[in-house]
């Protein structure tokens, strides 16, 4: 469903597509510093920006996104939750989060690449596959960091309901833009 990626000059399609990138992962970043109280831990919007950027830009331009975003914060730059706080740059991507950071990147790959052309359901879906993305690889590397038992504890389930509420919300902002842009034609 890139549906905000028209037909374009080829120079003018590649300075789109950078610009919607970049954009991306400003939204992304943005998501990122965004905190809500939520139980049983605060949340941040970075899940539904990255995986609504996936759904609406599609496999590639949605991964590109979150690589801007991982670009910038590999180079410093205080676009993740909790920095300038806990760390910058590579040391905080090779922390405890590390593994969700990188499960972000394929998991946008594989939302944008399973939500194309698909419903509301199917685009939740999609999403919901890209989130166990990132949860498989965030649990894996956080178990460097955490004792097997408390795992699920400290990487899963205080994120899991929150996330859930995301990715719905993400959908029904997709479907809702979608309505808007019928309309307007």
């Amino acid at each position: 469903m890139a549906f905000l990626t028209p037909s374009l000059t080829r120079p003018a399609a590649l300075g789109r597509r950078l610009a919607l990138a970049l954009g991306g992962a400003a939204l992304i970043t943005l998501g990122a510093k965004i905190q809500i109280p939520f139980w049983p831990v605060p949340m941040t919007l970075h899940t539904l920006a990255v995986f609504f950027l996936a759904a609406t830009l599609g496999p590639r331009l949605g991964f590109a996104a979150m690589a801007a975003y991982l670009a910038a914060g590999a180079l410093g730059l205080p676009v993740f939750s909790g920095t300038p706080e806990r760390g910058i740059g590579l040391a905080y991507m090779v922390g405890p989060t590390g593994g969700y950071l990188a499960g972000y990147l394929l998991g946008a790959g594989l939302t944008g690449w399973l939500a194309q052309r698909r419903g509301l359901i199917g685009r939740f879906l999609a999403m919901l596959a890209g989130l166990a993305v990132v949860y498989a690889l965030g649990l894996a590397w956080l178990a460097h960091y955490v004792p097997a038992q408390g795992l699920l504890a400290a990487g899963l389930t205080p994120f899991l309901l929150g996330d859930l509420v995301k990715l719905a919300l993400a959908s029904g902002l997709i479907a809702a833009i979608a309505r808007l842009r019928t309309r307007a034609s």
